[in-house]
């Protein structure tokens, strides 16, 4: 068996993510479709936003110098009508939120601001300035600004600003093709009956939904047994996915034939074994176009190491712009003492800006239940030996999907 050097969580996800390769190709889908997918060419705007001077407010539109005076209401304006100018001095117009300002007035004051309000006239206050409550055509959005570049993650919020300009379909990058394989004989699917010598495969169901909630779509192939020619022949049909993802087999245990297996397929192991608790055994490599990742055997581990290395490498092969986890501030709730001389992985709960570890850290790598306890995780450096209570640190949600251009991974502390 060939070995490489342990080396460091952030030395893994640099080395990872420099030699993950950007998947080619591109599809024309429907916004409707489009949701957390990656656009393919940027996005100019090619119409106005918003299209046309409008009211923010239910109110009276008037000129500004006449701030302070009487006014009479010659006209009431709705949403959707195109007014003419007809306003003369000393008068406005009632006006509705989102409707046309006529181009005779330049000031919109709320209709719980004015006083003395009738249906003919109105007096408008004194204090009002210039411009409140103008919507000025273009200045949100004007014809031929960028709106999204290449490589930009699709959230909802851009959906509905790509409906506001008439776009109904987009250009996205091809989604990268990824197999998710066990390894283990005494693995059972859960359709199967299992004895009590045997587990449920978690690992690969939890992977797959994992990777769901994050955009990615994958394919799980199936179980290798623990047979060296077994996995040698399985493996060698997968060359054909841009990413394959394990679980187990990899570690230096007798039964583990996973690695040598992917070695005689012709896999360019990058690192094989990272100085990180939990996830020590991961090992991640190219074997020809195929990128292949693989992840610890023990449930939570392999979760874990998915989420912090595996994603932002995915985000890269996507063709992301922004790949890295985001970070948020949050208050740690205790003392905690840690070993040092390696990277913690501390997961937990995130309430109120504060974050509390799941069961006071005491939780093992085989477990399940302590990450369906936790919402965030948080990394601590290898010099790291106590984390004192009310220390500020950076906690990454488990389930956001936002990234960051510039993290440098996740900046571990």
């Amino acid at each position: 068996m060939t070995t490489l050097d342990v080396i460091s969580l952030q030395k893994a996800c640099e080395t990872a993510i420099e030699y993950a390769q950007k998947k080619s190709g591109s599809e024309i889908i429907s916004i409707t479709n489009a949701l957390g997918r990656i656009l393919a060419k940027e996005i100019i705007a090619k119409k106005n936003l918003p299209s046309f001077d409008n009211s923010a407010m239910d109110g009276f539109a008037f000129r500004a110098i006449d701030a302070g005076k009487r006014l009479q209401v010659v006209k009431t304006i709705f949403a959707g009508e195109v007014p003419h100018a007809s306003c003369k001095e000393g008068e406005c117009y009632r006006i509705m939120t989102g409707a046309q300002i006529p181009s005779d007035v330049d000031t919109v004051v709320p209709i719980e601001d004015c006083s003395d309000v009738t249906d003919d006239a109105v007096t408008i206050p004194a204090n009002i300035k210039a411009g409140s409550n103008f919507r000025k055509k273009g200045e949100e959005l004007a014809v031929g600004n960028n709106i999204f570049e290449t490589g930009h993650i699709l959230r909802a919020s851009d959906i509905a600003l790509l409906s506001a300009q008439g776009i109904m379909a987009v250009e996205v990058l091809m989604q990268p093709r990824i197999a998710v394989v066990s390894t283990g004989d005494e693995i059972k699917e859960p359709w199967e009956e299992a004895n009590e010598d045997e587990i449920y495969n978690a690992n690969a169901f939890g992977i797959s939904a994992l990777l769901k909630s994050f955009g990615f779509i994958s394919t799980y192939v199936g179980s290798i047994p623990d047979n060296l020619e077994a996995s040698i022949n399985f493996i060698s049909t997968l060359k054909s996915y841009d990413v394959v993802i394990t679980t187990g087999g990899i570690s230096m245990g007798d039964a583990d034939f996973l690695y040598d297996a992917f070695i005689a397929n012709g896999l360019k192991p990058l690192f094989h074994g990272i100085n990180l608790k939990p996830g020590r055994p991961t090992m991640m490599g190219t074997m020809g176009n195929t990128f292949v990742m693989g992840m610890p055997g023990n449930p939570l581990t392999t979760m874990l190491t998915v989420h912090a290395i595996s994603l932002p490498v995915l985000f890269k092969i996507a063709g992301a712009n922004n790949i890295y986890h985001t970070f948020s501030y949050a208050e740690f709730s205790h003392d905690l003492l840690l070993k040092p001389g390696r990277t913690n992985i501390v997961i937990g709960k995130l309430e109120n800006g504060i974050f509390i570890p799941t069961r006071n850290n005491k939780i093992g790598s085989g477990m399940l239940t302590p990450l369906s306890e936790s919402n965030a995780v948080a990394y601590f450096g290898e010099d790291v030996s106590k984390v004192e209570g009310e220390d500020l640190i950076k906690v990454i949600l488990f389930n956001d999907r936002t990234r960051a251009k510039e993290n440098r991974s996740i900046n571990y502390h």
